[in-house]
């Protein structure tokens, strides 16, 4: 059976961890005010429809407000389970992180073939961060204007609201890993895709 105060506990630690107020996530899931304050308190049970919006305004799967948090404390993802994506250019990139509502981190692991140019990323919103770290080859990161080579070993932060760009201008190819924290914008109906390039 569904307990109302948990799931209106749920819905409001997300919408609380988003920074959102009654009013925006109304306008973004297309749900009233006063049913939104009574599904958090726990008074009003929502219909499907209006659970799917409420999820949709939030930006999280349905199912991550219906289960049990505990469930999601410990997530192991096999390696058969993590998505490899080869791009035209020869690069492939390994999404290591599972997916964890309402938590933007990621982990990607990221190899250029010798004289790759993974392109430029575009800035994602304020707030967010990336932590490079290259495990293999040399990396030729650009952060905006700024330029850097990085080696075997060298790790890097920035602020990731710039737009950025990796290449390897090496004989070798390069490996590197990026931890990554990425806003969402808080806009309705905006999708962000972090690997869409600009060039």
């Amino acid at each position: 059976m569904l307990d109302l105060e948990q799931l209106g506990a749920r819905i409001q630690a997300a919408r609380t961890e988003r920074g959102l107020t009654l009013s925006e996530l109304a306008e973004y899931s297309s749900v009233s005010v006063s049913m939104l304050s009574s599904v958090e308190r726990g008074g009003k049970a929502p219909t499907v429809v209006v659970l799917a919006r409420i999820a949709e305004g939030l930006q999280v799967r349905l199912t991550s407000l219906l289960a049990d948090p505990d469930n999601e404390r410990v997530i192991v993802r096999r390696a058969a389970e993590q998505d490899t994506m080869h791009e035209p250019d020869g690069w492939t990139r390994t999404v290591l992180s599972p997916v964890v509502p309402g938590v933007n981190f990621e982990w990607v692991r990221t190899t250029l073939p010798p004289g790759c140019d993974a392109g430029t990323f575009p800035a994602y919103a304020a707030g967010s961060h990336e932590y490079v770290v290259v495990h293999s080859g040399s990396l030729r990161l650009t952060v905006d204007d700024r330029t850097f080579e990085l080696t075997a070993g060298d790790s890097v932060y920035f602020a990731a609201d710039v737009p950025h760009g990796y290449a390897n201008h090496g004989r070798r190819p390069c490996t590197y890993y990026i931890a990554a924290l990425i806003m969402r914008p808080r806009r309705p109906g905006v999708t962000h895709n972090p690997y869409q390039r600009l060039s």
